[in-house]
């Protein structure tokens, strides 16, 4: 088992408990036999004084042969009342045996005791975290994401403290992406709504019209169907694009990155504006060469440049052109989109990007949607945008690391 020191602390020291309690009854046994034999020995020097006393002329060697000999006489044993299986001939070694198995018993209950004890101890211990854990669980079912474990050590239960801890944070933080999730919905859903409550009060006040006045003449019929049609295809566009918008702002789009050619993104986009570039006589031209490729969605950048460069043309100076230059090194690489036309003011830049803004010098029929959603999408594909304002020349910065 992994992180299990504490259960390794407590299986040690009932390992040394053991082992002390091995070692104390080899000393019981090993002082219980030195007092048997130091009785034993007692005895036999006090016989052996007395047969020298009694028979001065025995040799030593002759005493040693008696005390060795195993010839055993049964009637000395039954004369008084000895069983020498069960009992010795030295009435001290016979109490020595109880008196060393209470003692022996003893220890051996006070060392269980111990033992049980520590196990206890650790298993209680080990419940109160298994309760602390199971109330967190419960307090985490109850969307109470503000707890800490405060306990992290290196134990059994490390592992599921931090991966409980881990699932912790995730929910937080769900929970808190959700809240934000709503709330964007609801600003996106309000700013829907606002945006669509002028063209629908448009639209309904030429229909009443039309159906109210059904002498109006035919070219006057036709204005307002055109003004109705252009109404809704505007209103087509802005919720393409506030759908857009709002999808990529919850992370709902996946994006289909592939390595590309900043030159062909630059080409595409300048494709979807050429019509806009008639109406305007405006010429765009392309400046510099990139080696690198980017990686990146096509078609969605295509979209980001394409709704940057139409804002680049609605406001540069009519008959001007607009500029696109490409650069690159070791970190990244930039396009440029300059136009020629108003200085933007400090407030201006600060909020161009900003979802349905308008500045001074918007077109009336703009949504202002396009260069936020631009500026979703390249900060989508580790890009990042930037916008610089000087002597009636504005300047889109957009930067694709590596």
């Amino acid at each position: 088992m992994k992180n299990n020191l504490k259960l390794k602390k407590y299986y040690f020291l009932a390992l040394l408990i053991s082992l002390l309690l091995s070692l104390t009854f080899v000393f019981l046994i090993s002082l219980e036999t030195q007092k048997i034999t130091r009785n034993y020995n007692l005895a036999l020097a006090s016989i052996i004084n007395k047969v020298k006393e009694k028979y001065p002329n025995i040799s030593d060697n002759e005493l040693i042969n008696i005390l060795n000999s195993s010839n055993y006489n049964e009637e000395f044993s039954k004369k008084y009342s000895i069983d020498i299986t069960k009992e010795s001939i030295i009435l001290q070694n016979n109490s020595l045996p109880k008196k060393f198995n209470y003692l022996n018993f003893t220890f051996i209950f006070i060392s269980l005791l111990i033992i049980i004890s520590l196990f206890r101890l650790y298993f209680r211990k080990r419940t109160k975290e298994l309760d602390e854990i199971t109330n967190y669980l419960q307090e985490l079912n109850n969307q109470n994401y503000t707890l800490k474990l405060e306990s992290m050590s290196e134990d059994e239960l490390s592992k599921l403290r931090n991966e409980i801890y881990k699932t912790t944070i995730m929910l937080k933080e769900n929970a808190l992406n959700s809240k934000k999730d709503k709330l964007e919905l609801k600003k996106s859903l309000e700013d829907i709504s606002h945006q669509l409550k002028t063209p629908l009060t448009s639209i309904m006040i030429m229909v009443d019209n039309l159906i109210d006045q059904p002498s109006l003449s035919k070219v006057k019929k036709m204005e307002y169907l055109r003004n109705i049609k252009r109404e809704i295809t505007n209103m087509k566009f802005l919720i393409i694009n506030l759908l857009k918008l709002s999808k990529l702002e919850v992370n709902m789009i996946n994006f289909q990155r592939k390595n590309y050619n900043p030159h062909l993104l630059v080409n595409e986009s300048i494709k979807n504006v050429l019509a806009l570039c008639d109406l305007k006589n405006t010429k765009i031209k392309v400046l510099g060469k990139c080696q690198n490729k980017i990686l990146c969605d096509k078609q969605w950048q295509i979209e980001a440049l394409t709704n940057i460069l139409k804002n680049a043309i609605e406001h540069s100076q009519n008959n001007h052109q607009v500029l696109v230059k490409l650069e690159e090194n070791n970190l990244y690489t930039e396009i440029k989109i300059i136009n020629y036309g108003k200085t933007l003011s400090k407030e201006e830049k600060q909020h161009l990007f900003t979802r349905f803004y308008h500045h001074n010098s918007s077109l009336k029929e703009s949504m202002g949607i396009g260069l936020s959603l631009a500026k979703a999408i390249i900060l989508k594909d580790n890009g990042k945008i930037a916008v610089e304002s000087l002597k009636n020349e504005t300047t889109f910065i957009i930067r694709y690391f590596y």
